[in-house]
């Protein structure tokens, strides 16, 4: 087999050049800088003083912004680098809008601007974001964001805009090429997607150590091989082939090993996926769609899931307290976040567990792993259905570095709001690695008798659809690009969870923005949306054999502050809705239900509202009354479409990292007067589904306003 280094060099090429924006103690130009000026009567959350060209500015709250003056003159072709000299108390997170208007699209984020006691040069390459959005006229603006967080100080002098020096020149290239490369690889996704084959692999059969590949060749079988693509290759690219294996007849099986030895790691070629190919001189060219296994033998005979109501909790942990819940709430299922990089260890740190995969020994953490045992013990044992939220960290973020930075992705941006990393797949060691921790779990939580817990599914990462945040492998990653990086991870985990338990399935995880952006409509790589992202593993899936993958949608109100989400406008009852929240679940249930998207056009697919909650802004009277009435409308349209399998609430508590958000069943465990007491919204929980819903939720029409629940009845979609 070639270099398993390779496979995917068309895609990973010149990967650094994402991050070249950033300058840290860039050279000046020699070439004239146009000074700015700050607005100091602008903003909010700040405290600002000036001194000539020398402002002082201390945060105080959490969302702290300041305008800049409008430019004094149209910009020059070479003025593309924002600088200034500046000191902080605190390292924070900077964005910055490209205005007029004000939007999430028209800016860049995930900048992070280190602390520093004495004054250091800053720059920013403003160059692509500036050509994109055609500014730099006279008049234009920009508004500077300080991170999310108060009593932050930040000296900012001699702010300007100059040319590019030489350094910046060579970054600035770089990075153009990395963004054409990526252009043309999307390309090359979606004629693969759309190219229809004469030829097909038509089955892949996984035993415990033979894999058997059936297809068929439309014509004379004489120069067609059939090749194995690793996980992380593509099926349009050579490089990721494996040694080719003759076809002798049209319609041909053959059988091969399961496991197989590559750059000194045996790995399973369970993983993997098959194709067709044919030598055309010095290459092979793909001859059908790639193929993943359609049926893995499992080593255990397990019960499937199975629902007792369609109540749920939402960041389930049995060390959070209140565990009485799970059954004065009758708690159904639970969601349980699960860091990979939180447990994983490539030596032996003392306290760990011993996983060996394949031959490879790999620790893992055993005071991480005592709170998931418990998490999952005491769920099973009131047979509540429970989906492992997979979770990557960064490197810096890992409990091993080494091990983080296998499963890092080689193209992660570091930001003020990046949380997770998309994991790493263009090499063996980091597949091993992440395929090592996925085994863990589904060998230790799929077994007989439920020892340590039952995983039923695996909900892969979380919000992809908001990737440059939640998953995220740089920015300005076109959708197929992310997408196919996304599926890959998918298959991966689904192929290895099947090896233990026949009817697990995974979850792919979605927010609200259903067929408009979280950027608010506009352009903004890393931001996509929900039905583009569906439709995209439903391509896959008739293409390269379909898998049992469902989904985790998190419809939230239109604004997460707000409780009141029958008012959301951007919620409408039209297949092509821009949100789907609690006021148009029916666009969910109807996609769910249309047969093209059904598992083998035949068995519906799992569909939880594994994220969502109505907020109290404070802990007023009105303030909860209207968060309990948020989950009153909510239930009473959910409870109608027989297409949604279970909700589950979150956050189950108050929790004060949340953004200032109170969407809890529960008050936050420090409140000073009730700490962790239920709130209007628990009782009310408490009450959906049993005999005393009715007497529980009247209430609650008024603050609706509506005087019959059958008001909330289903509405008919449009197109």
């Amino acid at each position: 087999m070639k270099n398993y280094l390779s496979l995917i060099v068309g895609i990973f090429i010149l990967a650094s050049s994402c991050k070249s924006a950033l300058n840290p103690d860039s050279a000046e130009s020699a070439a004239e800088s146009l000074a700015l000026t700050i607005d100091a009567a602008s903003g909010q959350h700040v405290q600002i003083s000036q001194d000539n060209d020398q402002y002082l500015i201390k945060t105080t709250g959490v969302d702290p912004y300041l305008f800049l003056k409008g430019l004094p003159r149209k910009l020059e072709k070479e003025e593309l680098v924002l600088t200034f000299s500046y000191s902080a108390t605190a390292e924070f997170g900077l964005q910055l809008f490209f205005m007029p208007p004000t939007t999430e699209g028209r800016s860049i984020s995930s900048i992070m601007v280190p602390a520093s006691s004495s004054l250091k040069t800053f720059s920013i390459d403003l160059g692509a974001k500036m050509e994109e959005l055609k500014w730099g006229d006279s008049g234009d603006q920009l508004r500077l964001d300080f991170g999310n967080k108060a009593d932050v100080t930040i000296e900012i002098k001699e702010l300007a805009i100059r040319s590019r020096n030489e350094e910046e020149k060579r970054l600035a290239q770089e990075k153009e090429n990395f963004k054409k490369n990526d252009l043309a690889m999307n390309e090359q996704f979606i004629a693969y997607l759309k190219k229809r084959f004469e030829n097909s692999i038509n089955q892949v059969k996984v035993a415990s150590d033979k894999i058997n590949i059936t297809g068929q060749i439309a014509g004379e079988p004489a120069g067609y091989s059939l090749v194995e693509i690793l996980p992380g290759g593509q099926p349009f690219d050579d490089s990721s082939y494996g040694i080719p294996l003759p076809i002798a007849d049209p319609s041909f099986s053959i059988e091969v090993d399961r496991y197989q030895q590559e750059d000194g790691l045996r790995y399973d070629r369970g993983l993997s996926s098959w194709a067709i190919v044919r030598k055309n001189q010095d290459r092979f060219e793909l001859q059908s769609h790639a193929h993943y296994p359609d049926e893995i033998q499992a080593k255990y005979t397990l019960e499937p899931a199975k629902l007792k109501s369609k109540k749920g909790l939402g960041g389930y942990a049995s060390n959070r307290g209140f565990q009485s819940d799970l059954d004065e709430l009758q708690i159904s299922s639970v969601t349980v976040n699960v860091s990979l990089s939180s447990f994983l260890n490539l030596t032996d740190n003392g306290n760990s567990i011993e996983h060996k995969y394949l031959g490879k020994s790999y620790y893992m953490s055993k005071s991480y792993l005592d709170n998931l045992d418990a998490t999952f013990k005491t769920a099973a044992q009131r047979n509540i259905v429970c989906s492992a939220i997979i979770l990557v960290q960064s490197a810096d973020q890992s409990t091993d570095h080494n091990a983080g930075a296998l499963l890092q992705h080689p193209d992660f941006a570091p930001g003020a709001n990046v949380f997770f990393t998309m994991p790493r797949m263009d090499n063996l060691k980091s597949v091993h690695a992440y395929a090592a921790a996925l085994d863990f779990l589904a060998s230790r939580y799929c077994q007989p008798g439920d020892p340590y817990g039952r995983i039923h599914s695996f909900t892969m990462q979380n919000e992809v659809d908001q990737g440059i945040v939640w998953t995220n492998m740089g920015a300005d990653r076109p959708l197929q690009v992310f997408l196919a990086n996304y599926y890959q991870s998918m298959r991966l985990a689904y192929n290895i969870i099947r090896n233990y338990d026949s009817h697990a399935e995974v979850l792919g995880s979605f927010t609200h923005s259903w067929n408009e952006s979280a950027t608010g409509g506009d352009y903004f790589a890393g931001y996509y949306t929900t039905k583009e992202m569906v439709e995209g593993i439903i391509n896959y899936s008739n293409v390269e054999g379909d898998f049992k993958w469902g989904l985790a949608c998190h419809p939230y109100p239109q604004d997460l502050t707000e409780p009141k989400t029958w008012n959301d406008t951007r919620a409408t009852f039209s297949k092509s809705s821009p949100l789907v929240t609690f006021k148009n679940l029916e666009v969910l249930d109807d996609w769910i239900k249309q047969t093209d998207h059904k598992y083998l056009k035949k068995v519906k697919r799992t569909l939880w509202l594994s994220e969502n909650g109505t907020n109290s802004k404070s802990y007023s009277e009105q303030d909860l009354k209207e968060q309990a009435a948020g989950f009153a409308y909510a239930w009473k349209k959910f409870k109608q479409l027989d297409g949604i399998d279970a909700i589950q609430w979150h956050n189950w508590i108050d929790n004060r990292g949340e953004f200032g958000l109170r969407i809890g069943l529960r008050r936050f465990p420090d409140d000073e007067t009730e700490p962790g007491g239920p709130k209007p919204v628990w009782h009310l929980y408490k009450a959906a589904g049993t005999s005393t819903e009715e007497s529980a939720f009247e209430p609650y029409k008024e603050v609706i306003g509506i005087s019959d629940w059958q008001e909330l009845a289903t509405k008919p979609l449009t197109p």
